[in-house]
């Protein structure tokens, strides 16, 4: 076996500290005793941790995102399980140009993205409402479980699906017992990917979200506007944390390198 580099060895670890160097900066912030943003600081503290309980906006912001992030990823999933089975397995008029309409979310600039669903959104009476959030939302992070589910159903075995339409399986059975348990490594990692894309979506948010429908990232955004403090340091840590968790339980449940190539 090829031993590895001391040189190569040595790029990894310092590429490693660079991605990482800015969040353990932010967490360190976060435990500052001063009632500013602080780095050296004197004394370790709480203090900023106990201010987000005591904070109502930003805890009804959070369940808000919370919520929005949960809807529209399984809204997202919903459209993209049929649709990349469809692109994976089938060929047929326009399928290039239904792929490129789904995935085309990813090639329009957030800012585009948030007037023309704004306009759409107001010509329909929906402007500012949860649910016109959610249909944005969905919008947004579809091609993310899209690109997975199809890449899960490029992999697939389709002899199985023949071998158990020959014993007289049902589409739906098919389907239910053979086909989803079989590419759900890919749509649980396309699951999580627009969550956490729709729970940390800001540009386009701020376009079609109102005063009563403020998601965190839209809240933290015109709180650092008017006000810097450590509150925003102790918020984004627990947030890190919350990603980092949702990752080891996917880790844990299929595998990440599973998931993330979409493998079946």
């Amino acid at each position: 076996m090829k031993s590895t580099s001391p040189l190569l060895v040595v790029f990894h670890w310092l590429f490693l500290a660079f991605m990482l160097a800015p969040l353990l900066m932010v967490a360190l912030v976060s435990v500052t005793d001063k009632g500013y943003i602080s780095m050296p600081f004197d004394a370790a503290s709480w203090r900023w941790y106990a201010a987000i309980l005591q904070n109502d906006d930003f805890i009804d912001a959070f369940y808000r995102s919370l919520g929005l992030g949960a809807v529209a990823a399984t809204l997202a999933t919903l459209l993209a399980i049929p649709a990349g089975m469809a692109i994976a397995w089938h060929r047929f008029a326009g399928r290039e140009l239904i792929l490129g309409v789904l995935l085309s979310p990813l090639m329009v600039p957030n800012v585009v993205l948030g007037i023309a669903l704004l306009r759409l959104l107001t010509q329909i009476g929906s402007s500012g409402t949860l649910w016109g959030l959610a249909a944005a939302h969905t919008v947004l992070v579809l091609p993310y479980v899209l690109r997975l589910v199809v890449a899960a159903a490029t992999g697939f075995d389709r002899s199985v699906v023949q071998a158990a339409q020959s014993l007289g399986a049902s589409g739906w059975t098919v389907f239910r017992r053979i086909e989803l348990p079989l590419i759900l490594p890919g749509v649980a990692g396309g699951w999580l990917i627009a969550f956490i894309n729709s729970f940390d979506e800001l540009t386009m948010s701020i376009f079609v979200s109102s005063p009563g429908t403020q998601t965190l990232p839209v809240k933290m955004y015109n709180h650092i506007a008017n006000t810097i403090d450590p509150l925003l340091a102790s918020i984004s840590t627990v947030l890190i944390l919350i990603t980092l968790a949702l990752m080891l339980i996917l880790d844990r449940c299929y595998g990440l390198d599973k998931v993330l190539a979409g493998k079946s």
